[in-house]
């Protein structure tokens, strides 16, 4: 999963692009033994960062990104970028706002890349808002790895 995103994260990182990873990629990477086919990130909803999202998918060869606008990007929850590798790009997600997790995000590096994540307890309380059954899942093996 993260062969295929470390191009995009390049890209993300050399536009300057605010993210976080968020979703099942999130849960995995802080030890939740699951498979997940979900790329899902967490976009600064300002029409700066969007833009900059955009130019960093194109250089990233995701030619659905050539196929909409900063706007149209803001003006939805979710935006889905399907091209090499499937990108779900959320402005809004239930239970975190963005400019309260940028600075708790937890950097990992992948193959000498960096790439941004939300924080254990941010994730937790962003599953804890979906309240999914798979969501619950998660939070008991995340809260389980905490002990």
């Amino acid at each position: 999963m993260l062969n295929q995103l470390r191009e995009v994260f390049s890209c993300f990182q050399k536009h300057d692009v605010k993210y976080v990873v968020i979703g099942g990629i999130a849960a995995v990477l802080h030890g939740v033994p699951r498979a997940t086919f979900d790329r899902d990130i967490l976009i600064e909803a300002t029409s700066d960062n969007a833009k900059r999202l955009l130019d960093a998918l194109t250089e990233a060869r995701l030619a659905t990104a050539t196929m909409t606008t900063s706007a149209d990007v803001l003006a939805h929850e979710i935006t889905i970028f399907n091209d090499r590798v499937r990108i779900d790009v959320q402005t809004r997600t239930p239970g975190i706002e963005f400019e309260a997790v940028w600075p708790r995000r937890k950097i990992l590096t992948y193959q000498k890349q960096q790439f941004y994540i939300l924080s254990l307890a941010d994730l937790i309380a962003s599953k804890i808002a979906s309240g999914r059954p798979k969501d619950i899942e998660d939070i008991r093996a995340l809260q389980t790895g905490e002990e």
